[in-house]
């Protein structure tokens, strides 16, 4: 199962302090990775569900499209040389507006489920930004820096083993650190049922490979 990547606002989750005897404390860094906590978290499984689920409809739908397109092609190739010259124009000119349909919505579709990722994740990552916020205040933490890979590399390179807050987030939310869960699923392009056929060489519209 593919860790999910969460592209968070900032790369360090910064816990302010507002008290005078705070601000005077020793300077104090955790951290966590955010996919582990995430994967450990319950909704975690609903948030793969669904996802799963859209991207299925979104498969669908592009199926739904190959298959007409490759319909009107069969019965194009098979007529177009007793077709009368207007009406095999309009037959190649409607061929090439469903295989532009098709990269359009493949295009649309990527994006959409993109989109419906982030919206999935956004309570998850809410509850989680609110626990860290507590466990760095009742453990007197000033920061708290996310370990996993952001923008190509993480954002802590080095660190002792009891500056990793992770358990400590996910007691907080009455989860055992170490619990059997998977990660919800990373959005993956929605994949094309097949490559369309080739519309007619007078069309000149080439076939998105």
């Amino acid at each position: 199962m593919n860790k999910i990547r969460v592209a968070l606002a900032a790369a360090v989750l910064f816990v302010t302090t507002t008290t005078a005897v705070q601000a005077q404390a020793p300077l104090k860094i955790g951290y966590t990775s955010v996919e582990y906590v995430l994967s450990q978290m319950p909704e975690s499984k609903q948030i793969e569900s669904d996802l799963k689920a859209y991207s299925g409809q979104l498969e669908a739908q592009l199926k739904s499209k190959y298959a007409e397109y490759q319909t009107k092609a069969k019965a194009y190739e098979t007529g177009a040389a007793t077709m009368p010259d207007p009406v095999k124009a309009d037959k190649e000119k409607e061929l090439t507006n469903l295989q532009q349909s098709i990269q359009e919505f493949q295009r649309s579709a990527d994006q959409s489920l993109q989109q419906k990722q982030q919206t999935l994740l956004k309570p998850a990552l809410d509850k989680l930004q609110k626990t860290i916020d507590a466990v760095a205040d009742e453990n007197g933490y000033t920061y708290i820096l996310n370990s996993d890979g952001g923008g190509g590399s993480p954002v802590l390179l080095h660190g002792p083993k009891d500056g990793d807050v992770s358990d400590l987030i996910l007691k907080k939310m009455g989860v055992t650190p170490g619990a059997a869960q998977a990660a919800p699923a990373k959005a993956a392009p929605v994949a094309p049922a097949a490559t369309p056929a080739a519309t007619p060489s007078k069309t000149k519209v080439k076939t998105k490979k």
